[in-house]
């Protein structure tokens, strides 16, 4: 059995729990830990995200493996080409996957690592589109803001 360990860290959000699998991350969730314990890789995500939601950082640069299958991976994979402050939609994506937006949109849904793989920055073709984080498309609308991406929104 892979072991993983978890470590809580404090956001403009409320707490997220960051989990760590054979020195990548391989989650991101807004439950609270069973038990909270500092690896290097775990200092490294809290710091990046603090430096994130001061605006100071843009792009994350931290080993990832997302959870799902391969066209899970895919779409993560697309998910992160898209630049800080910008958006795309579900069709988009699939468009350049070959498939349909509500495949995409599942998968998107399924980003066991959120915030750091940007599935905020996907939105329908004729509004946000949902978003499975804590806060829903709230939160969405938040990360959005907060990377300067809201006038893609009016």
């Amino acid at each position: 059995m892979q072991q993983t360990t978890t470590m809580e860290i404090p956001s403009p959000f409320g707490p997220l729990t960051a989990t760590e699998q054979e020195g990548a991350l391989v989650a991101l969730g807004w439950e609270k830990p069973q038990k909270s314990v500092s690896t290097p890789l775990l200092e490294k995500v809290a710091a990046q995200l603090a430096a994130y939601f001061s605006g100071q950082l843009k792009a994350f640069d931290l080993p990832l493996r997302p959870r799902g299958d391969g066209f899970q991976q895919s779409v993560c994979q697309a998910m992160l080409e898209i630049p800080y402050g910008e958006t795309t939609t579900y069709g988009e994506i699939a468009k350049k996957l070959d498939t349909y937006g509500q495949p995409v949109g599942n998968a998107c849904g399924g980003n066991s690592i959120p915030i750091i793989i940007p599935c905020h920055r996907v939105l329908a073709v004729n509004g946000l589109g949902g978003y499975s984080g804590d806060g829903g498309v709230d939160r969405k609308i938040e990360l959005l803001k907060l990377e300067g991406g809201f006038p893609y929104l009016l």
